[in-house]
């Protein structure tokens, strides 16, 4: 796809991992996306490369290049990640990020591989309650199941080429609690070209129908993560509430909750980043 960053696949013992690494030779932070998202597309990871970092990130299971089989439940796919890392000579991770379904990934790497991950980042994440509601479950695992989605993903890659705004007011009208017309008339020209941007090229694959099934139960190592912790939630979010974010702070020890102005699931848009990217940059810069 057009505009498209350039991934590679790698052969691992649990399976074929597509994945994308910047280049430099700074510190790795491993980026985790959330659903309908693959290697190929970037989203909230220049903060850390602003940090002096390169950035690792992998499709998960069922997305992009890497099959469902490669280590589908959360815990799994933790493994091959670090199969993937010892491939690339990576032996620690600066951080695990975890944005939204991506979530229990990077906590289950920090929990499962405490000598590898050093600090964990969680931004909209999936936590430790029930994700999704029975609705989302209901209309979500129709619309993507990987027998429909690749329809209802053309539908809306048409609809952001003709009708843009119809797009983002779709998009945000699961992704915000506020009204979707507000949420998309705040937005500034640069945030509404990166949104349409990412729905233009988003996919689902078997990976959201995967999510739905082993998300249910949310993250389940969060009490077992002993490294320091960021959690970043806005309590306008209408994907994943903060409810989840607050769960997950207080279960882990070293946790800290930061809570952002922003108006939708999309933390990366609106003016209140900056300020949430200034505490990213020092929790990255702290040391241990």
């Amino acid at each position: 796809m057009a505009g498209e960053r350039s991934t590679t696949v790698a052969q691992l013992p649990g399976g074929p991992v597509e994945y994308w690494l910047s280049a430099g030779e700074g510190p790795v932070a491993l980026v985790l996306h959330g659903g309908h998202m693959r290697a190929g597309l970037p989203l909230g990871e220049e903060v850390f490369e602003e940090a002096g970092m390169r950035v690792l990130t992998p499709s998960r299971p069922g997305y992009g290049r890497t099959p469902l089989k490669t280590g589908p439940s959360p815990a799994a796919f933790a493994d091959v990640i670090r199969y993937l890392c010892a491939e690339l000579g990576i032996t620690g991770l600066q951080a695990a990020v975890g944005i939204s379904a991506g979530g229990p990934t990077a906590v289950a790497m920090a929990a499962r591989h405490p000598g590898l991950v050093r600090r964990l980042i969680l931004e909209s994440a999936v936590g430790p309650l029930p994700w999704p509601g029975r609705l989302t479950r209901l209309l979500g695992g129709a619309l993507f199941h990987p027998k429909f989605e690749k329809a209802t993903w053309s539908a809306m890659h048409v609809l952001a080429r003709k009708a843009p705004n119809i797009a983002l007011r779709s998009l945000m009208r699961d992704l915000s609690l506020r009204p979707a017309r507000e949420v998309v008339g705040a937005l500034d020209s640069d945030d509404r070209r990166r949104a349409l941007k990412l729905l233009s090229a988003m996919q689902s694959g078997a990976g959201f129908s995967n999510d739905l099934r082993f998300l249910a139960q949310g993250a389940t190592d969060v009490a077992t993560v002993s490294q320091p912790a960021l959690v970043i939630a806005t309590a306008e979010d209408g994907s994943v509430p903060i409810a989840h974010a607050r769960a997950t702070a207080d279960a882990m020890p070293r946790a800290r909750l930061v809570t952002t102005q922003a108006e939708s699931h999309f933390i990366w848009f609106g003016r209140d980043y900056a300020r949430v990217a200034s505490q990213i940059r020092a929790f990255l810069a702290a040391p241990l």
